[in-house]
């Protein structure tokens, strides 16, 4: 009784710090919202580790490490992410992206442990840049381009996701990264 009692003030104490904690307004605008995923899939911590967070200190023999059983490396990962953030911007832009066959195989597995520290930096480039592209655009833009952007951030979540649980398999994932 005295252990539930316990964990209860706790757990308490705990949401009364939580709640004087303030956080950030959420936007209020189709632009902000879209800006915020895309922030959150690149360098600013909310829900879960951002994109950044997620590739950050590994070598590149961690990068290119695979469990053996199919899936894919933090290096097959991030390269696959920085193939569509790059080609979903030039769309966004208005550019023509090189042609591709549509072997989505290729956007993993063209990876090679010595592109590693290019590719994290191609990252991080890319997301600023389609944070720019977006912060520039007018409210017409970001209408015809919405779903695409939000298309963009909920891809980059769900392979961040994967990067996340290969470190962790890998045992190279520090919790303290993580969700607090």
């Amino acid at each position: 009784m005295r252990k539930l009692a316990v964990a209860l003030f706790f757990a308490t104490l705990s949401g009364i710090l939580a709640a004087q904690t303030p956080r950030p307004e959420p936007p209020t605008t189709l632009k902000g919202v879209l800006l915020e995923q895309l922030r959150t899939t690149h360098n600013a911590q909310d829900w879960f580790a951002s994109g950044n967070t997620a590739i950050a200190g590994l070598t590149a023999d961690q990068a290119r490490w695979a469990d053996g059983k199919g899936n894919h490396s933090v290096g097959q990962l991030t390269y696959h992410l920085v193939f569509w953030n790059k080609r979903a911007l030039m769309q966004f832009k208005g550019e023509k992206p090189a042609q591709f066959d549509g072997n989505n195989d290729e956007t993993f597995n063209n990876f090679t442990p010595a592109q590693w520290n290019d590719l994290a930096k191609q990252y991080d480039q890319v997301m600023t840049e389609w944070e720019k592209a977006v912060e520039a655009a007018d409210d017409a833009t970001i209408a015809k381009n919405a779903s695409l952007i939000a298309h963009v951030g909920a891809h980059n979540a769900y392979h961040i996701g994967q990067i996340v649980f290969v470190r962790k398999e890998q045992g190279s994932w520090d919790p303290s990264k993580g969700v607090k």
